[in-house]
Formats: C-alpha cells, sequence, structure tokens
C-alpha cells in the first residue's frame, strides 16, 4: 500500500535511514525492492554528521523518498533543512515522519523553503503489528497557509488491513474523547517474546494516548511522557514543541529527569540568554509546564534508531551540574554576592543597583512559586548539591535566612557566627544548642510529648550499615568521634543531606584514647600484619523464644554509656537491654511474635516494631510503655522507616499495603496498595525525595512519600524478600531467582548480578558507596561494584539468609570490614575490599538476624532464644 501511497518508481531513490534493528528498515527495503526503486545505503560515520549527510543524500545521490524519526530530521538544523532538505528545489518528492511524535504544524511549516512541493506524511504504528499502521498526508493547504496552527497533526487512516481501536482505562471503545490507541486485524500478527501462537485479530496495546474530535485521531503522547507536575497532568512532549517553535531554537529535547525535575535541552541559532527563553516559554506554556532548568548543547543525541537518546542527555545534564560543582564559592561572602545576583536574576531586577535588603521575602519581592523553583535550581547548581528544605524556607524567609540555610550545607564543618552585619543575631542556651533569632530550627510536625519533652540528640544503628545520626554535632566528642564523620545534625538543620553517608561506627575496641581519629583515604590505607580478630562473648540475653529480628542500637549523645538495644522475639517480647552490660532496661509484651526489627523516631522518644497480630506498636523508648497502636489487615513482618525530615513512619503489612504513620498526631497519613505482600522493609531516598518498597508479588515500587503516590514501578517477576537499598545514584535488590538488580532513582534498570540460588539478604553497601555487599542461598557472600562488576565472592558453610554489616577497623590502619552470618550460627569478619577472612565464630544455633556493629562491639540474635553481644579484639590491642 505504501507503493501506491508514494507513488513510487523505478526512479526514486530511497534512503535506508533505519538500522537494520529496527523494523521501518524492512518497510524502506522492500519498498524500494518490489518496486524496482534504487535503495540508498550510507555507512555509520557518515549518518551522524549532519552537514555531511545533507550533501550525500540531496546534492550527489538525489534521494526522492526519505522515511525517518523526527529527531533524525531535526539533526539536520533548521536552516539546513530549510535550504536542503525542504528547499525549493529539493530532490525530495515524499517525506514521512514517524516513530516519535509528529512536529507541530507551525514548526513543520517553518522549516519549508518558499515555493517546496515535497509531501509530507504522518505514519504511525508499532513494531508489534509489523510497523507501520496508519499515515495521514499533510494538505498542501495547511502547508502554504500562513495563518500559524496550534493544533496537532492527526494520526489519519488506517493501512489496507488495519484495524485502529481507542479505548479508555475500562477498556471501552472511545467514540469521542481520550483513550489509548489499539492496533490489529486480521493478518497483522507478530510474534512478542515467547509467544508461539497469536489468535487472529489479536489486537495490542500501544501505550499511546490520543483523543477523538469529529471522528479524527490526534496523538497526546506516550504513556511515559504523561507526567504528573505541581499537581497538574502534563505532557513533555507539548513544552518541546512550544520551545521548538520559539524563533530562536533550531531544535531542542525535553526530559524528565528522575522524575523530578523537567530539563530542556536546546541547540540554539544564535547566542541564547536564558532568562529570555523562560519569559519566551511563560507566555506560551502554563506554569506547570516551565522547565526547571534549560541546558544549551551543541546537537542533540539520538539512538541507533533515530530517536532522542533520552540516557545520554541524562549523562548532559549530570556533567553540566559536575561541571558547576567544580567552581567551588570562595567563601561565604562570595556566596552572599552570588545570591544577590540570583535574586535579581529570577526577579528581572537585574539592572536594579540598589543591594537587596537583608529583610527581603521572595514572594513579597515580585516572587511566585514558579520563580521559586529557579531560585531553587540555580541555587544549587551554584553550590553544586541539593540543599534540603531550601525551596520552604525561599518561600517563606527572608534573603538572609535563605543564606544562613545555604551555609548549613556548603560549610557545615565552619563556625556558622558571623561578625559582617549581615550575620545572625544568635543567643545560647545552657547546652550551647544554637537557635536562629525569631524562629525555631525543629520542626513542628514532631511535636514532642509534654511528659518528655526535649528532643534528643541520638546516633542510632541498624542492619545494612545503616546509620541515623540526629541532632549529634556538639556531642561528637563525647562519642570519641571526629565532627567530621557524621553529617549536619537537626539541630542546625531540619533536613539530613543523606544518611547513608555517615561513617559506620569506628572498631576502637576498649581503647578510651579521646583524640579524633584521623580519616585515612582508601588509597592512603597501609597493609597491616595478618594478626586474626577474637570474638568474646560480652553478654546474652535471653528473650524465651527464636530472635529472628535484627537488632536497633540507639547510643544517646550526652551519655554513651546508656546505649541501648531493641530487639524483640518469636516469644512476643519486646525488650530494651543495655548495650553495654547486658541488663535488661525493660521489656513488653506484644500480642503475637515479632520478626520486624525496631526503629527509632526522630525525636527519640519512640520506638515502632511491627507484629504478627497485624499492629503496629508504637512503645515509649525509656519505658516500654505502650504508647500508641496502629492496626493493619494482617501481619507485619516488615521494618519501619523513619523519615529525618518530617517524622513520619514507612511500614508494609501483609495485608499488601504500604502506611505512612504520624504517631504524634496518631493518624496513619496515607495507606497505598502495593500489588503484593509487603514482607520487606521499605528505603527512604532524600535526593531524590522517593520511598521504595519491594512486595513477594516481584514489584519494586517508588512512592512519593509525602503523597503516597506511586511514582514508577518494576516487575521483577519473581518474590522480593530482600529489602531494597538504595545509595545517591542507584536503588538495589536482591530477588528469589538469584538475580541481584540495581536501578536509577528514576526505574531504569542498569545492570543485574546473577547468583546460583534465591537472594532473601538485603543488600549493604560501603562508605564510599564505591561497593555493595549481599549474601545468596548459594552460600557465598558477594561483593559487586557499583557497576555490576563482582570484586570478589567469599563462600561459607551455609546460606546466607541475613544483611552483611560494613564499619571500620581504625586499630589497624582504617581498614573497612564486613561483618556477616550465615545460617548455621557462623559469623565471618572479612576484609572488605578483598573478601579475606579475618574471624569466624560459631553461635549456638542457627542465625537469620543481621549483625549490627558499634565501637568492637558485635550484636546479634540467634535462634537459641537468645540476643548476643560479641567484643570483637583485633590486632594491635593495647
Amino acid at each position: 500500500m505504501l507503493r501506491v501511497l508514494f507513488e513510487i518508481t523505478q526512479e526514486d531513490v530511497l534512503f535506508l535511514a533505519s538500522p537494520l534493528t529496527f523494523d521501518p528498515s524492512v518497510v524502506e527495503i522492500f519498498v524500494a525492492l518490489s518496486s524496482g526503486a534504487s535503495l540508498l545505503i550510507v555507512p555509520t560515520s557518515v549518518k551522524v554528521l549532519p552537514s555531511k549527510l545533507a550533501a550525500v543524500l540531496f546534492s550527489h545521490h538525489r534521494v526522492t523518498i526519505l522515511q525517518a524519526t523526527p529527531t533524525l530530521l531535526r539533526r539536520f538544523g533548521s536552516q539546513r533543512i530549510k535550504s536542503t532538505v525542504l528547499s525549493t528545489n529539493t530532490s525530495l518528492r515524499v517525506l514521512a515522519l514517524g516513530g516519535e511524535a509528529f512536529p507541530s504544524l507551525t514548526v513543520l511549516k517553518s522549516w519549508r523553503g518558499i515555493g517546496n512541493k515535497t509531501q509530507i506524511f504522518n505514519v504511525y504504528g508499532i513494531t508489534e503489528v509489523s510497523s507501520w499502521a496508519t499515515f495521514y498526508r499533510i494538505p498542501e493547504k495547511i502547508l502554504n497557509s500562513t495563518l500559524k496552527c496550534e493544533l496537532p497533526v492527526q494520526l489519519g487512516f488506517p493501512l489496507l488491513g488495519t484495524v485502529v481501536e481507542v479505548k479508555d482505562t475500562n477498556g471501552f471503545t472511545v467514540q469521542e474523547g481520550n483513550g489509548q490507541v489499539f492496533l490489529g486485524g486480521r493478518n497483522r500478527v507478530c510474534f512478542l517474546d515467547d509467544e508461539m501462537t497469536v489468535p487472529l485479530g489479536t489486537m495490542r496495546a500501544t501505550g499511546d494516548f490520543v483523543t477523538i474530535k469529529d471522528g479524527e485521531i490526534f496523538f497526546l503522547g506516550r504513556k511515559d511522557s504523561q507526567i504528573k507536575r505541581h499537581g497538574k497532568r502534563l505532557n513533555i512532549e507539548l513544552v518541546q514543541q512550544v520551545a521548538e517553535g520559539l524563533q530562536q531554537v533550531e531544535s531542542c529535547a525535553v526530559t524528565w529527569y528522575n522524575q523530578e525535575k523537567l530539563i530542556l535541552f536546546m541547540v540554539s541559532k544564535n547566542d541564547l540568554v536564558k532568562d529570555y527563553i523562560f519569559k519566551e516559554l511563560q507566555k506560551h506554556l502554563p506554569s506547570h509546564a516551565i522547565p526547571d532548568e534549560l541546558v544549551l548543547i551543541d546537537s542533540l543525541p539520538f539512538t541507533s534508531h533515530g530517536k532522542i537518546d533520552v540516557s545520554e542527555l541524562n549523562k548532559i545534564y549530570l556533567n553540566s551540574i559536575d561541571l558547576k560543582s567544580e567552581c567551588k564559592l570562595n567563601g561565604k561572602e562570595e556566596l552572599w554576592e552570588k545570591l544577590h545576583h540570583l535574586w535579581k536574576s529570577v526577579l528581572s531586577l537585574s539592572e536594579d543597583p540598589l543591594e537587596v535588603p537583608d529583610e527581603s521575602l521572595f514572594l513579597n519581592s515580585g516572587g511566585d512559586s514558579l520563580k521559586s523553583i529557579r531560585l531553587l535550581n540555580e541555587i544549587e547548581n551554584l553550590v553544586g548539591t541539593s540543599v534540603p528544605g531550601l525551596l520552604e524556607i525561599i518561600l517563606s524567609s527572608s534573603i538572609l535566612e535563605i543564606y544562613n540555610h545555604i551555609l548549613q550545607t556548603v560549610f557545615p564543618d565552619e563556625d556558622l557566627t558571623f561578625s559582617k552585619k549581615y550575620a545572625t543575631k544568635r543567643k545560647y542556651s545552657d547546652v550551647n544548642q544554637e537557635e536562629t533569632s525569631g524562629k525555631s530550627l525543629h520542626q513542628e510536625s514532631v511535636m514532642p510529648l509534654n511528659c518528655d519533652n526535649e528532643i534528643n540528640a541520638f546516633i542510632a544503628l541498624s542492619r545494612g550499615s545503616q546509620i541515623l545520626s540526629l541532632n549529634t554535632t556538639r556531642f561528637l566528642t563525647k562519642l570519641e568521634h571526629c565532627p567530621s564523620a557524621y553529617s549536619s545534625d537537626l539541630i542546625s538543620q531540619t533536613n539530613i543531606q543523606n544518611m547513608k553517608s555517615l561513617n559506620p561506627p569506628a572498631l576502637i575496641g576498649k581503647s578510651k584514647d579521646t583524640s579524633c581519629v584521623a580519616e585515612v583515604s582508601e588509597e592512603e590505607t597501609s597493609v597491616m600484619g595478618a594478626e586474626k580478630m577474637e570474638f568474646h562473648v560480652r553478654w546474652r540475653s535471653d528473650t524465651g523464644k527464636c530472635v529472628d529480628a535484627s537488632p536497633l542500637v540507639v547510643i544517646p549523645a550526652v551519655d554513651k554509656s546508656s546505649a541501648t538495644v531493641y530487639i524483640g522475639s518469636h516469644s512476643h517480647r519486646m525488650m530494651a537491654v543495655d548495650l553495654y552490660s547486658g541488663k535488661v532496661k525493660w521489656e513488653q509484651i506484644l500480642g503475637d511474635r515479632i520478626e520486624s526489627s525496631a526503629c527509632v523516631s526522630k525525636c527519640g522518644n519512640f520506638i515502632v516494631v511491627g507484629c504478627y497480630n497485624g499492629l503496629v506498636y508504637i512503645l515509649k523508648s525509656n519505658s516500654g510503655e505502650k504508647y500508641w497502636m496502629f492496626t493493619t489487615e494482617d501481619a507485619v513482618k516488615s521494618s519501619a522507616t523513619v523519615d529525618p525530615t518530617t517524622g513520619l513512619f514507612y511500614i508494609g503489612s501483609h495485608d499488601q499495603h504500604a502506611y505512612a504513620l504520624d504517631i504524634y498526631k496518631k493518624k496513619c497519613v496515607w495507606k497505598l496498595k502495593c500489588g503484593g505482600t509487603v514482607f520487606s522493609s521499605p528505603c527512604l531516598s532524600l535526593i531524590p525525595y522517593h520511598l521504595y518498597f519491594a512486595t513477594l508479588g516481584g514489584l519494586l515500587l517508588a512512592i512519593n512519600p509525602a503523597t503516597g503516590k506511586r511514582v514508577w514501578k518494576h516487575s521483577c517477576g519473581k518474590p522480593l524478600f530482600s529489602s531494597p537499598r538504595c545509595c545517591l545514584q542507584y536503588i538495589c535488590i536482591g530477588c528469589v531467582d538469584g538475580n541481584f538488580l540495581c536501578f536509577t532513582h528514576f526505574g531504569e534498570q542498569i545492570w543485574q548480578f546473577s547468583t546460583n540460588e534465591p537472594i532473601f539478604s538485603s543488600p549493604c553497601t560501603s562508605a564510599s558507596e564505591q561497593e555493595i555487599f549481599f549474601g545468596s542461598h548459594d552460600c557465598f557472600i558477594y561483593c559487586c561494584s557499583m557497576k555490576g562488576h563482582l570484586q570478589w565472592k567469599f563462600e561459607t558453610t551455609s546460606r546466607v539468609y541475613s544483611t552483611p554489616f560494613a564499619f571500620h577497623n581504625h586499630n589497624r590502619g582504617n581498614e573497612m570490614l564486613l561483618a556477616a552470618a550465615s545460617t548455621d550460627g557462623k559469623l565471618w569478619i572479612l576484609e572488605s575490599k578483598s573478601g579475606e577472612l579475618q574471624s569466624v565464630y560459631q553461635l549456638p544455633g542457627e542465625v537469620f538476624s543481621s549483625p549490627v556493629v558499634w565501637e568492637s562491639m558485635l550484636i546479634i540474635g540467634c535462634r537459641n532464644n537468645y540476643v548476643y553481644c560479641l567484643d570483637l579484639l583485633g590486632g594491635n590491642q593495647r
């Protein structure tokens, strides 16, 4: 039919634009061969150079038929398209654009030279029905019209033997309005994946959304192009079309980076001022569609199939951030000056010579929510890092308070009291805790109990080297740690930069040297003697039944000696045990078995733990008294995760739901059906702000912690008992099929590593986040790089169910060690870089609990009914 539609003869020359791996290439080949026409094939080295390709196609070989993606055409640039591809005297008789959203008519008309006669077609289809399914020829009267046309181009008419249906979300056919396109036909059948038979007349879902108006079908966008931003639906292809229509724009592309930032990549015709482009976009787009950032590039990257290469654009954006971060600020004064410049720029006050008063408020100075996001992005680009909580400060506080908030992130280790005229006045309490005058730095949502109204400073350790440090900066010397060992605390900052970036606790044995231990880089680590380590039981505590839960260790900053281990058992008992002596401080009998590991509240006053009876218990941390109980509809084996920015707890249940609990208001903030039982524990990423849940149905879910709305999901195919673990760049998880999977924070799978048996063990990352550790039922402990390459594997004597724990041994050249347990009760201490065995210890029962290490003490539960605390004594002990 295309031969007839394009009126192809032996005189025509078709360009093989598509690679052989892209199904339109079959159309190009067979249309040419069956018509006796010529087929032009050029090397890839020519295809990637727009100027050379244009000369080859339209000067040397006089191509008459071009079937291409809009991206491939855009790479020629609007000037070359107009002067060569669609010029007055072009050889091109037919241009068929497909594979992506068709350009707007305004842009298309701007590409045509005066008197151009090329027939232009919109072709649409999917691989599942062997490429093209519909066509529409743009009428000459529309192409020649001087009137501005904002309407999209219709998909047109079905090709011979093709059936096109539009259905709503309930599967009903749509005659007028919006729906998803389904394609098929009696003879339009392709086998997908492992299909052996396909019923005649099968209709394939396309993932493309359209609207029907007066019987005509108009493309709205891909399913993955429909995003929700600032509470409103947005098709990012609309943003691209509007930007492309600007006179200064040669070509452009838009990405939804990390599912939280709208980035516009632009090839410009001349030198551009970003402020000008933003102003132009504001004339044509609603506020929720204005991009967060504009990145100028020399040319658009595209895949071998001629489509926009989104992954390459993401790399370009990351590189642009890295380049900006390399331009270090030369101190606080420069930050103050540049903040003034950005303030004026975003508010269009650039020509105002007057100083911005310290008390100036952004909203009162002409700012709005859209401009506040621009200011946030410009500031984060300037300082080269995200600044948690900054948007709220911009919207509610003065420029001086904005400046001081930024300082706490950019210069966290410096004294924040200044003698400058713009310094914040400070007052000091009896314990020397600084408060910004006029405003408490503690979040209101915490609302400590009247009976225990102080916010406690503490460090909490849980399985997998997860460390939460809250309100601790001024007490670190009492904990025998350097201030640099921990991130900014919540006394001076209501958000933690990244909980995972905190260094694991030092293995310091019995040494009482209170001097700071110097940080040693991995390259500088010296190789110490091969003296092996020894385990000695410090104490053990009888819980009455098996202990499968993992310990939570909470170390108060003001009194390290009162550190407490919180752990539950199958005996229904939840216990608080003194870390150093093993003395039971309190125990509370809950309604059923406890397999969930405890989690401490942001204020330190409460412990949250799940139970087999379907209840989530909130207990007072100092007494075990029941404060609140939240009811789910099935057993709770998942362990809670606390959000250090809001104080909310997130937890999953066997009732297939995820919950967000505000323990202070005693209410459920949101509840989300996860599509499967939630056995494992959720994982929170602050940058981007995502919450990850895994289900026994094999789904990995990314959720917006504030709203409980799903951001993305990935089906792993097999149950997920392993808990997800996130770091700055990736999210990792083990699967029952034996595969260990790594994803980006926007849901793209980066790599997978295969073991020989199911993975129930949860991941643990090194302090540098360069390595990731996990165990498998194949009896090995694995160490992989963050690129998915095996660094080493260590064979144990049984399956590895529990999660490893990485920690420093400062007494032996600051080496990094790994503690792990196998189900036969053996504890293994390995050198984390090489996997070399340092020590092994046999517990008198099976172990499904995960170890936690603080100083020289390793705490773990055992199925012989006991919780153990073992002193790990290494070489060079004093």
